[in-house]
């Protein structure tokens, strides 16, 4: 028996060491049980491409029924936007999402999405955690047997997430600007559906491969080679786009094969709604994402809000408040008019309706951006190291040890999330544990991209 933890965006372990039948089952007993105690009736469950992914879905099926919690379970793999969008269209109570999202294919998980689409709160998902029980001992009754009794029950969890985007954009539009686009699914459950919006793109990996052909499908520059190689062999590609592996985030590049971040899509997007669209709101942002933002933001006079990183946070705050634009810095963005969930393909969406309605470049789009709050580059180093030399690090950096790093002297320090080095000038490092998988990021903020690798150098060199 292991103890089972939530991390950032759900529980995430290694297939066939933590990750096994009996341990997804102690988790579904435990959200079945917190259900009950909660009064919720009905629970949509999904899968993504990982390998076993209807093994697991069958197994948690099978607990939830015995429950006496109806499932509806979309048939094949499914993005995690898609059950978020099915626990609002079909009234259920809960959403769960077999996946473990951008991680190494050796992983699978378990996401809990709330009633009104998306993430669950802190609490209800400790909630859960206390209730995992030690042990699951199998019922007799099977999936099947569920199935036949009509306790649990397919449902079209792709159409109905394809119907509510293509009623949300003006989808003609973009298949008619002449934009040539190329999409790289990382191997993910985004495909299908984004082959049926746009069924013209330009498409990568879009097949059934639970290994990702060894790569974590995370939608990040080192991983998407591929697609950059693609874009610049050619000079008719318009933009490229890529989904992580369960469809929640999003990777894009320009025309000539450049890399644009999540936080130059997070400029875009807010852009895009205050000054074209004339849409207002707050600004919702983790710690971890360009202080570009606030910027912008403040110039716009809207609100802007700094949270903990992990996207529910962000959710929260969209079920109660007016969010105009979302987001965190590893490419999961939400945009108001939709869940309170971030989604890949959703961004992808607006940000190709953007190109199409104003008939500007996505270059010609970021130099707009750069006029509004000036140039600037953002990149991550993911340092796998060991555990020991981890928390070494992070006890310097709670003991306030560090005061330069490089050349770069330390003027003040902000720790909300993670511990944040402000050189001045716009330009910070940070440094802070992955909350799903056992590396220590680095990020920084710089001028420019070879402004921004120095200063992750000397980070490296500071602290290992």
């Amino acid at each position: 028996m292991i103890k089972i933890k939530f991390g950032t965006d759900g529980w995430r372990a290694i297939i066939a060491r933590e990750y096994t039948v009996d341990n997804v089952q102690r988790v579904a007993a435990g959200t079945a049980a917190w259900m009950k105690q909660s009064g919720m009736k009905t629970v949509v469950v999904g899968h993504d491409c990982r390998f076993g992914g209807e093994m697991f879905l069958k197994a948690i099926t099978e607990v939830f029924c015995f429950h006496g919690i109806k499932v509806l379970y979309g048939k094949g793999f499914v993005s995690t936007p898609m059950v978020s969008l099915g626990v609002v269209k079909l009234k259920a109570d809960l959403g769960i999402v077999i996946t473990a999202s951008h991680n190494p294919p050796s992983y699978n998980g378990y996401k809990l999405k709330s009633h009104f689409g998306g993430p669950s709160s802190p609490a209800d998902i400790t909630s859960v955690e206390n209730l995992i029980p030690d042990e699951w001992n199998t019922t007799t009754a099977t999936f099947e047997d569920y199935v036949q009794q009509n306790m649990a029950q397919e449902v079209p969890l792709e159409d109905i997430y394809v119907n509510h985007a293509e009623s949300c954009f003006d989808l003609d539009l973009i298949r008619n600007s002449g934009l040539k686009i190329a999409y790289d699914a990382m191997y993910g459950a985004g495909q299908r559906a984004m082959l049926r919006l746009l069924p013209d793109v330009m498409a990568l990996h879009c097949d059934d491969n639970p290994s990702f052909r060894g790569q974590a499908p995370e939608p990040i520059a080192k991983n998407l080679k591929e697609l950059s190689e693609l874009i610049s062999s050619k000079d008719d590609i318009s933009i490229g786009l890529a989904n992580d592996g369960d469809a929640d985030r999003i990777g894009m590049f320009d025309s000539k094969g450049k890399f644009v971040d999540a936080h130059h899509i997070l400029l875009l997007l807010l852009l895009y709604q205050y000054k074209y669209k004339k849409l207002t709101g707050e600004v919702v942002i983790t710690f971890s994402v360009t202080d570009k933002m606030r910027e912008l933001a403040n110039k716009y006079g809207l609100p802007c809000e700094i949270t903990k990183i992990g996207f529910k946070y962000i959710a929260e705050i969209m079920t109660t408040r007016d969010v105009l634009v979302g987001g965190e810095e590893s490419g999961g963005l939400a945009v108001k008019g939709h869940i309170p969930e971030r989604d890949g393909i959703w961004i992808g969406l607006m940000i190709l309706e953007f190109m199409a309605s104003t008939g500007k470049s996505l270059e010609a789009l970021i130099q707009e951006l750069y006029e509004e709050v000036g140039a600037f580059w953002f990149d991550r180093d993911d340092l796998h190291i060991s555990e020991q030399q981890k928390q070494n690090v992070i006890k310097a950096c709670k003991e306030g040890q560090y005061t330069s790093f490089g050349p770069n002297k330390v003027i003040s320090t902000e720790d909300l999330d993670g511990f944040k080095y402000i050189f001045g000038d716009e330009r910070w490092v940070m440094i802070r544990p992955s909350g799903t998988e056992p590396v220590l990021r680095v990020y920084a903020q710089g001028k420019d991209v070879a402004d921004t690798r120095n200063m992750l150098d000397a980070v490296k060199t500071t602290i290992l």
